[in-house]
């Protein structure tokens, strides 16, 4: 007896979704809580999985197509345990034509797309060497170094210029569209700063050996940022409030995003209660989003919310930058490039590793004098560490 394949319940921030891929087709085996379709929201990725042994006998929502929040989009069937293994041993033995494993291994996990579509390279041409003969981004990376054999080389005139046309994703269109919002619909101003980094830097190598060793965690500059910034944001509560209408809204806890960079875009995942967090902590709850967001494993729940955000340029290389605001948060942190500049200290110039900050912020909610003093505040207790440690 068939029964339905439903879409997830989508939070209330999420109006729909996209079938992104099928990774399953009609009549093909398939084992419980076997990944059978991707749906891409605007936030992130969801997998459905199937709810048992069996197989799909009807796919009602195609790729590419709109589903909403609990929508039927397939019809599955269970089978025996012992017929499932043998449907599948028979396909890995060979039973089943070649074009049906072309099919099979087109559906593939979004960063897998990602590179396919960037290098032009069909997924029938790459040797997948993953689960299931999937292809993993090193299959694609690897196809690209293996000279083609028997290939006649397309013939381009000289001064031919190409264009290559592709969909713009739900993740990249939401960002655009909030971005977008964000300029236009408050009063952004972005100051600016510049922090030593050497009493960090010192410390960090003092102690990194012996904090990995006890808390299991690489010891990074993040943490120390977002104990900062947690500790600033207390002293200068409005930059911790958003506005809601014609309302002032004050938080009276830490949530920090901390932006990431992913094959899908830009996410922002959120440290809950940073206040009680510690630098471990801080540390591997970064750590575990960006494993998550490589992986395209973030959920809505790891990105909802968030009070203030932290985003880290620097990773890039980029020396100085002005954030866009996470709406309805009122500031936003920018770090970036440690570049070692000369600095007058005392009457003479010394050679120190700085690093400029930047605090974008919303002035309907929070004046001049304000964000100066919460970036200053940073500044202090980044170049002064112990004051954390002693309150101070």
């Amino acid at each position: 007896m068939a029964t339905e394949i439903k879409a997830p319940v989508f939070p209330e921030s999420v109006a729909d979704g996209t079938i992104a891929t099928w990774h399953k087709k009609v009549g093909e085996p398939v084992s419980r809580d076997e990944v059978i379709c991707d749906i891409e929201t605007d936030k992130v990725v969801l997998e459905v999985v199937a709810p048992a042994d069996g197989s799909l006998v009807a796919i009602i929502k195609g790729e590419g197509d709109t589903v909403l929040s609990d929508e039927v989009i397939a019809q599955f069937e269970a089978a025996a345990p012992a017929a499932v293994e043998q449907a599948v041993a028979q396909t890995q033995a060979g039973a089943a034509p070649v074009v049906e494993r072309t099919e099979v291994i087109s559906g593939q996990a979004p960063a897998v797309r990602k590179a396919l579509s960037e290098t032009g390279i069909a997924a029938a041409d790459v040797q997948g060497t993953g689960r299931g003969g999937r292809i993993t981004k090193e299959d694609v990376a690897n196809h690209q170094t293996k000279p083609a054999a028997n290939v006649t080389p397309l013939s381009v005139a000289v001064d031919e210029r190409i264009e290559k046309r592709v969909p713009m994703t739900r993740l990249r269109k939401r960002v655009a569209e909030r971005l977008l919002s964000a300029t236009q619909e408050t009063a952004m101003l972005t100051t600016f700063n510049e922090v030593n980094m050497k009493p960090i830097m010192e410390l960090r190598k003092q102690y990194k050996d012996a904090f990995e060793k006890r808390h299991g965690a690489r010891l990074g500059f993040m943490s120390f940022f977002v104990k900062a910034v947690t500790e600033a944001l207390k002293r200068y509560p409005a930059v911790n409030a958003s506005i809601d209408g014609d309302d002032i809204v004050y938080h009276g806890y830490y949530d920090i995003g901390v932006a990431v960079s992913s094959d899908r875009g830009l996410v922002v995942p959120v440290l809950r209660d940073t206040d009680r967090m510690s630098y471990a902590e801080v540390e591997a709850g970064i750590g575990a989003y960006a494993a998550k967001a490589r992986d395209g494993k973030l959920s809505i729940e790891d990105m909802t919310g968030g009070t203030f955000t932290i985003t880290n340029g620097g990773t890039f290389g980029s020396l100085l930058s002005t954030p866009i605001l996470n709406q309805p948060q009122t500031g936003i942190l920018g770090m970036h490039k440690i570049q070692e500049r000369p600095m007058a200290v005392n009457g003479q110039v010394e050679i120190l590793p700085m690093m400029y900050l930047a605090l974008s912020y919303d002035h309907r909610m929070i004046d001049g004098k304000e964000a100066v003093g919460f970036l200053v505040a940073i500044k202090e207790l980044l170049e002064e560490p112990e004051r954390l440690l002693l309150d101070l």
